[in-house]
C-alpha cells in the first residue's frame, strides 16, 4: 500500500492537495486524529487497498508527537510512505484568513471590530502553529503555495507523488526574487548577475525552455561557469544528504523576472542529474500563466 501524509499551515491548500489525490485514485481521509492512523492502515490493508492518503494538522496539536514515530513504524511494515508539508508567508496566511473570515483553528475567541489586534493574534497563532508542526516538516517534502495557484499546487503534488519512490527526490524549482524566495528551497541560487537575455527584444518574450535563449546562455561563460559549479556542489553532498536519510532536497533559482535564466538552469541541471537521482522541474512564474 502506499502511503501519503498531507500536513501543513492552516490555509496552506490541503483540501486542495486532497482533491489531487483523490483523482489519482487515493482514498483520502481529512482531519485524522494521529491515534488513529495505524487502525485505519491496518483497515485499508485488510480490504486491500492500495492507494491511501491522510491529512493530519494542528487541530490533533495534542497527539502530533505520535506521528514521526508511527510513519517510521509504517516504513519498517514495507509500507510505500511519502509526506507532504504544505507552506506559505505569514503575510500570506494572514491574508487568506482575513479574506475568508474564518478563524485560526489555534485562534482564541477575538473581540469584533479591533483589527489591529486581530492580526497580532493571528500572526502569533500561525507562528505557534509552525513551532507545533517544525517536525513533521523536517521529515516531510515541502510546498510553497505562497504564490502559486491551486491547480499548480495540484500539478505539484501529482508530479511528486508519481515520481519512483525508492530514492531521494531532487526537485530543481525556478523563481522571480520580485515575488518572494519560496519557502520550500533546501539550498537558493541567485543567478541575477548573469547576462539577462530580457534585454535583448527577440529574446524578451521567449523563456529559458526556448533554442534561441538556450544558445543565447550556452554562449556566455558566466551562465556556464554557474551551471558547472551549481553542478559541482551537488555532486559533492548528494551522496552525504542521501546517506543522512534525506528523502527529499530541493533547489531553488532565482532571477529578476523567473522567465530566463532561472528556468535555463533549472532544465539544465535537472537534464544533468536525471540519470543518478529521481529529478522533479518546477517553474513557479511560468507555470503560473
Amino acid at each position: 500500500m502506499k502511503i501519503v501524509l498531507i500536513t501543513g499551515m492552516s490555509g496552506s491548500g490541503k483540501s486542495v492537495a486532497l482533491h489531487a489525490l483523490e483523482d489519482l485514485g487515493f482514498y483520502c481521509v481529512d482531519n485524522l486524529p494521529p491515534e488513529l492512523l495505524m487502525p485505519l492502515v491496518q483497515l485499508e490493508r485488510t480490504h486491500q487497498a492500495k492507494h491511501l492518503a491522510i491529512a493530519i494538522d494542528v487541530r490533533s496539536a495534542n497527539s502530533l508527537p505520535l506521528v514521526p514515530e508511527q510513519l517510521q513504524q509504517l516504513k519498517a511494515q514495507g509500507f510505500q510512505v511519502d509526506s507532504i508539508f504544505l507552506d506559505a508567508t505569514t503575510d500570506t496566511l494572514i491574508r487568506r484568513f482575513s479574506e475568508t473570515r474564518r478563524r485560526h483553528p489555534l485562534s482564541q475567541r477575538l473581540q469584533q471590530n479591533v483589527l489591529q489586534e486581530q492580526r497580532h493574534a493571528l500572526a502569533d497563532a500561525i507562528e505557534l502553529e509552525r513551532d507545533l508542526l517544525s517536525d513533521l516538516r523536517m521529515q516531510a517534502h515541502v510546498i510553497d503555495t505562497s504564490v502559486i495557484r491551486p491547480t499548480q499546487l495540484q500539478s505539484y503534488v501529482k508530479a511528486f507523488i508519481e515520481a519512483p519512490g525508492d530514492q531521494l527526490t531532487l526537485v530543481f524549482e525556478s523563481f522571480a526574487f520580485k515575488r518572494g524566495i519560496p519557502t520550500d528551497a533546501d539550498y537558493v541560487f541567485d543567478v541575477r548577475m548573469l547576462p539577462n537575455p530580457h534585454y535583448e527584444p527577440e529574446l524578451r518574450n521567449l523563456t529559458g525552455k526556448d533554442a534561441p535563449v538556450i544558445n543565447f546562455l550556452k554562449r556566455e561563460p558566466e551562465a556556464q561557469r554557474m551551471l558547472a559549479q551549481i553542478q559541482g556542489f551537488l555532486d559533492s553532498w548528494m551522496e552525504s544528504l542521501a546517506l543522512n536519510h534525506r528523502s527529499y532536497v530541493t533547489v531553488a533559482i532565482g532571477c529578476t523576472g523567473g522567465q530566463h535564466r532561472s528556468v535555463y538552469l533549472v532544465e539544465q541541471l535537472a537534464a544533468l542529474f536525471a540519470a543518478r537521482w529521481n529529478t522533479l522541474k518546477r517553474h513557479r512564474e511560468m507555470d503560473a500563466r
